[in-house]
């Protein structure tokens, strides 16, 4: 019988608890973004940006960010968003472009850069290109015959016509814009040029207070580099259409009067004979 060795351990320590996080990690197969940790552990960020920085970067290419879209998204409000997005844009991150259609309007280009320390980075003896875009491709280009000179003098070129004298209303309604919103200051030869339209929505039947409304509602934020293409494009593009015809029986029928001759009541413009009186009257005429 064996001898029992009382220097056994009589049992093995339970594990101590580890203070800190702890990872549980599993992997990515489908939806997920990449997040660097010059982002996740910025030191000057906010919880907020950093957050809102990731938020972004999953989100699909034309997916609207502005203000109002994320408020609705997250319980932050209006205004921590916007300061979020301006830390995101201070530390490049994001960047906000201001860009002017052909048709005069003004609109936002946002691009998000997930990785903005490599476009900074410089490699010893190798530049890291900074990304650009594509460039669409080349048309075809189709040879037609060289027209055969013609010996004559270049035409003048032509002077742009100066603007006319505006109409009182449009042109009042116009200079007035600067009341409901500084940035609308037009000068006199802009509202010479935008008096027209105004005369346009009038003759249509549209309120000046209407028109009014129409050109200071919904201004985009921020410095209005071009005040008077911007109420051209609205003029133009939200132009409403001229008022149906009244048809016959829509119109209210004509007022009663009282014939002058034998006070008969009937219908007429104006007071007058009624019919069976002008009847006997031209009969007599005619005898």
């Amino acid at each position: 019988m064996a001898v029992p060795q009382l220097n056994a351990p009589l049992c093995a320590s339970p594990p101590v608890p580890s203070v800190g996080i702890r990872h549980i990690n599993l992997p990515h197969n489908e939806r997920f973004v990449v997040v660097g940790n010059h982002l996740a552990q910025h030191d000057r960020l906010s919880l907020t940006a950093i957050g809102l920085s990731v938020h972004i970067q999953s989100l699909r290419t034309g997916t609207r960010i502005s203000v109002k879209k994320l408020a609705e998204r997250f319980p932050e409000g209006e205004d921590r968003i916007s300061d979020a997005l301006n830390e995101l844009e201070r530390y490049g991150y994001l960047r906000r472009t201001r860009v002017r259609l052909p048709s005069g309007q003004l609109i936002t280009t946002t691009e998000s850069f997930n990785n903005p320390p490599a476009m900074r980075v410089r490699v010893p003896g190798q530049a890291v290109p900074a990304p650009v875009r594509e460039a669409p491709p080349p048309r075809p280009t189709v040879e037609r015959p060289a027209p055969e000179p013609v010996a004559s003098r270049p035409a003048p070129l032509r002077q742009p016509a100066a603007p006319g004298p505006a109409s009182p209303v449009p042109a009042a309604l116009l200079a007035d814009l600067r009341r409901h919103d500084p940035r609308l200051l037009l000068s006199e030869r802009d509202i010479g040029r935008l008096a027209p339209a105004v005369d346009a929505w009038l003759e249509r039947g549209v309120a000046p207070d209407a028109v009014r409304r129409t050109l200071t509602a919904a201004l985009p934020a921020g410095e209005l580099h071009r005040p008077a293409g911007l109420l051209r494009h609205r003029l133009t593009e939200l132009l409403p259409p001229p008022l149906p015809a009244v048809p016959p029986s829509a119109r209210r029928p004509d007022p009663f009067q009282t014939c002058d001759a034998c006070d008969l009541a009937f219908r007429a413009p104006e007071p007058g004979l009624c019919g069976g009186c002008a009847h006997a009257a031209v009969d007599l005429t005619a005898a």
